[in-house]
């Protein structure tokens, strides 16, 4: 066998981040995963790639077992773990006949979709989606037969199709509107806020119970405008702002005293943001 674990090390990493959203546990699943084969002898390995991705798939099954007790003890909102993407496609393997991008398969909105998935249902629909296992192949790791898992991707895909964002702004839209909404947060200039949001745009925002975060979402556009010309007011010295790539997309990195406060993302319409996602647990930020 000429091929190594370091081989698909990035793959394996790449699935356990969108299984669990976390990039923490993902990093300790995929050691995991590199202990089990250390133990495995050569000789019973009979393809290295799907003996990995049934080790890594089932690991992060088991783990989602103890997040979903996790989640429901979480204080706030809860949002994935955001990556800088920038020159790194760690983040963003995915086989070349992925049916999603591979920017897509990583955005925040995408892999909130998966989060209201069963854990089966997201190892399926990933593993067919976004890495192009054919249903033999993932009936093996699952553990389950053929027909359940075509029923299971078929219920999982029906509902992240029905709810996916209904616009995808070209990369540079994206950005202008990013722009425009970094020019009025740092003039101060609440009626230049108040344009750029949708009417019925949303916020979410995730402290994790360490930095005041409001613990339910916030809809409209006046509520919206309120909550971030209240956070203008409060804004600490020494509060900078950057634009990155972060999960595939421009979003808005706020730091303090250089130190990550916040990341700041957004959903658009091609006009106007639709949805604000803010991720304030420090916890989430220690690789910003």
């Amino acid at each position: 066998m000429t091929e190594t674990f370091e081989d698909y090390r990035p793959l394996l990493f790449s699935i356990a981040y969108r299984m669990l959203g976390s990039a923490m546990e993902a990093e300790d699943m995929v050691q995991e995963a590199y202990l089990r084969y250390q133990a495995t002898q050569r000789e019973s390995i009979q393809s290295l790639k799907p003996f990995l991705t049934t080790i890594i798939t089932r690991l992060c099954l088991d783990q989602l077992k103890s997040a979903r007790v996790q989640r429901e003890s979480y204080i706030g909102q809860w949002l994935p773990e955001p990556v800088l993407t920038g020159g790194d496609d760690t983040y963003l393997t995915t086989s070349p006949e992925a049916q999603v991008s591979k920017y897509e398969s990583i955005s925040m909105a995408f892999m909130l979709l998966l989060e209201s998935l069963s854990p089966l249902e997201r190892a399926v629909f990933l593993l067919r989606e976004v890495f192009d296992y054919d249903y033999a192949e993932i009936a093996s790791i699952v553990e389950r037969d053929e027909a359940a898992c075509r029923q299971l991707y078929s219920r999982a895909r029906k509902h992240v199709h029905e709810n996916r964002p209904r616009f995808e702004p070209s990369p540079d839209v994206h950005r202008r509107i990013l722009k425009q909404f970094l020019e009025a947060v740092e003039s101060g200039k609440v009626d230049g806020l108040v344009n750029l949001l949708a009417e019925d745009v949303v916020s979410m925002a995730d402290g994790g119970g360490k930095v005041a975060a409001s613990p339910r979402p916030i809809h409209g556009k006046a509520q919206v405008a309120r909550l971030f010309a209240g956070l203008m007011r409060l804004e600490p010295p020494g509060t900078t702002y950057e634009i990155a790539e972060v999960n595939g997309q421009p979003a808005l990195i706020v730091r303090v005293n250089g130190k990550p406060f916040s990341v700041v993302s957004f959903e658009t319409n091609g006009e106007q943001i639709t949805f604000i996602r803010v991720v304030s647990n420090p916890d989430k930020l220690t690789r910003l």
